[in-house]
């Protein structure tokens, strides 16, 4: 009896102490909530409350249209494919300023931050007439009958624009914190240098090299500005969800670009899910 009656009276406090607890808490505490509460869980609240007023059937139609899965396929699978190839490209680059001096490599360092401060419209634009048919690039492979701009490809090229130095960021202070008498070690143990990269190097570099590329492809999915304009906007050829989003609205269709953007949010965060697991079996080399 006495057992159950303590169970009880710590059951009615445990809401007190969390209470209290609260109220102790910090003023930094209080604001980090109040921060991401007011601009983070309350905007995708509504958006979840706006997409529950569709029906099912409504909401599945909606979701599963032609048109929406297409512009699903050109999204994350391009999205993919260019945050892989700023994951190798990226890991190069912040090799080659990590590792090595040359001239103009503070120019070039700070280059690599372009994209952060570029327009993103601007860049489109840019990229457009670079890769157009009568560009500086896009003339030299439109013999070959290859389209860069106005194309899907344009698209890929875009995405990997604006989201190579979030892996060079990354990836560059792992390397700055490696420590070079490792791989001498390696070397005088009688280890080649791609022997040594990929047993000493690679491995705690590569919870950050999947960061990276996390980072950017979470960019990529969601990037608009460059892509409406280096993007010809063609259903089934190179149309992109956000794209298709910002048409609905245009056509006054909210409920259908709300079923869309969930749709999206819902996928962006089962594939970041998966990739937080990499990163964390990634990490087991830090044990």
């Amino acid at each position: 009896m006495n057992s159950s009656v303590s169970k009880s009276i710590r059951s009615q406090s445990f809401p007190l102490q969390v209470w209290a607890q609260l109220k102790a808490s910090s003023w930094a505490w209080r604001v980090t909530i109040g921060y991401l509460f007011l601009m983070l869980i309350l905007p995708i609240s509504a958006m979840l409350a706006k997409a529950a007023t569709v029906s099912p059937d409504k909401f599945w139609a909606i979701a599963t249209s032609p048109v929406a899965l297409s512009t699903y396929d050109v999204t994350f699978t391009t999205s993919f494919i260019a945050a892989l190839i700023n994951g190798l490209f990226g890991t190069l680059i912040a090799w080659t300023l990590v590792r090595y001096d040359f001239p103009l490599k503070r120019v070039i360092e700070a280059s690599v931050d372009l994209p952060f401060a570029l327009p993103t419209a601007v860049a489109g634009l840019t990229i457009a007439t670079v890769y157009s048919k009568t560009g500086w690039v896009g003339s030299l492979v439109a013999p070959f009958g290859i389209q860069i701009a106005f194309s899907r490809l344009g698209v890929g090229v875009a995405m990997v624009f604006i989201s190579l130095p979030f892996v060079v960021r990354t990836v560059q202070p792992v390397l700055q914190e490696i420590n070079k008498d490792i791989e001498e070690a390696a070397w005088c143990l009688g280890a080649s240098p791609w022997q040594t990269f990929w047993n000493v190097i690679f491995p705690p570099l590569f919870p950050s090299i999947l960061t990276g590329v996390a980072l950017g492809f979470s960019r990529a999915v969601g990037e608009y500005g460059s892509t409406v304009i280096v993007a010809s906007n063609t259903p089934f050829k190179d149309l992109i969800t956000p794209v298709l989003v910002f048409q609905r609205l245009e056509q006054f269709d909210v409920p259908g670009a709300t079923v869309i953007g969930v749709v999206m949010l819902m996928i962006s965060l089962v594939i970041l899910f998966s990739i937080n697991l990499l990163q964390a079996w990634g990490r087991r080399y830090d044990q």
